[in-house]
């Protein structure tokens, strides 16, 4: 039996894992449900944001069905202790190095993306980010007194930003892999003009191409590729950066498809073990009042269901509820427009489990 733990974590997070724990009990396939505290939850009634037993839990459970973490009660505690961290810790802990964010606009929604229908309206794109290297994670950094320049003896703060050749292969190979199964187009970012780390990867995916002769490679730099998403997303297929490069262009995509509330995610690592959280964060200004949408986390719990569980008909079933849903004009306020009718966060879920018991 499948092992599912289950971190609801801060803000809507408890709000929006209700919905989406809600759907899963709707199919006809048994799981192990274990649910414990993360992030800010797990500082207060433990003293860290990743508590032992929490770290444990993720190991040993096939898939992390994951909320969101971060409240501002907690942005004077030190760096180690915030809420944030716990996500670090799991993707640093579990070597989860593969995230996956599909972009991807209905048609019910083209109205609600900030740019025009005809820009957005079919919009199917896979951002594939490193996750476990790049400046989050390099070493050394930290203040100092700064050693030489103009400002020498000021204080200044550093991060370094590096990649090993095995960490710039194994990404590339999945964003390969995955460009195969798709169009057969993949777009590498890059910013190789400026930055030694980002030569060195622009290289080292040219050497991985050689392998997979029957996908398209571009490499890009990460200023015009940001242009590009909102000029041309359209002509966009898999698209494979770095961890912070990823971080920034994953969010510009969601907005293409009208709200970040509607985008999943999926963090890998080469065991099929994965997290699976909502792309948008905790959201503490509209926590408890029951108005989130769950679509991005309910769909997360669709690809769990797909990249580790093997459940491939049951990830089609939820994400045809979902259409099914939108198609019915149902919208929270986050996707809301005239002539649709807007619901809030349990309704919602309700609305997509009815969908899926009409599938019969």
């Amino acid at each position: 039996m499948s092992k599912i733990a289950i971190l609801p974590g801060d803000g809507i997070g408890v709000e929006i894992i209700a919905e989406a724990r809600k759907v899963l009990a709707c199919l006809d396939l048994s799981f192990e449900m274990e649910q414990a505290e993360v992030g800010g939850a797990a500082y207060v009634a433990h003293g860290h944001p990743l508590p032992d037993s929490t770290l444990n839990l993720a190991k040993s459970a096939d898939a992390i069905l994951f909320g969101a973490v971060g409240d501002w009660q907690f942005d004077k505690l030190e760096r180690a202790l915030r809420p944030e961290q716990a996500i670090l810790g799991l993707r640093k802990n579990l070597q989860l190095f593969a995230n996956f964010r599909p972009a991807i606009c209905y048609e019910e929604l083209t109205a609600a993306s900030t740019l025009k229908p005809e820009i957005v309206a079919g919009l199917d794109i896979l951002i594939i980010r490193e996750l476990t290297g790049d400046i989050y994670f390099g070493q050394p950094r930290g203040r100092r007194e700064s050693p030489d320049g103009a400002f020498a003896g000021a204080p200044e703060a550093f991060d370094t930003m590096r990649y090993t050749k095995p960490e710039i292969e194994r990404i590339a190979h999945v964003a390969f892999q995955a460009a195969r199964k798709r169009r057969g187009k993949l777009l590498s970012v890059d910013k190789a003009n400026v930055l030694e780390t980002f030569q060195f990867w622009r290289d080292v995916v040219t050497e991985v191409h050689a392998g997979y002769p029957d996908v398209e490679l571009e490499h890009m730099y990460v200023d015009n590729a940001a242009m590009q998403l909102v000029k041309a997303p359209k002509r966009l297929d898999v698209v494979v950066t770095g961890n912070m490069f990823g971080d920034i262009l994953s969010d510009e995509a969601a907005m293409l498809t009208g709200s970040i509330g509607m985008l999943p995610s999926a963090s890998l690592n080469d065991r099929k073990q994965g997290l699976y959280e909502p792309s948008h964060g905790s959201a503490p200004d509209i926590a408890g009042k029951g108005i989130a949408n769950p679509l991005a986390t309910i769909l997360s719990a669709a690809m769990m269901l797909r990249f580790s569980l093997d459940q491939e008909a049951a990830a089609q079933r939820i994400e045809a509820a979902v259409k099914s849903v939108l198609a019915q004009g149902l919208r929270t306020a986050d996707i809301h427009s005239e002539g649709t009718r807007k619901v809030g966060t349990a309704e919602m879920g309700d609305a997509v489990v009815a969908a899926l018991k009409a599938q019969g």
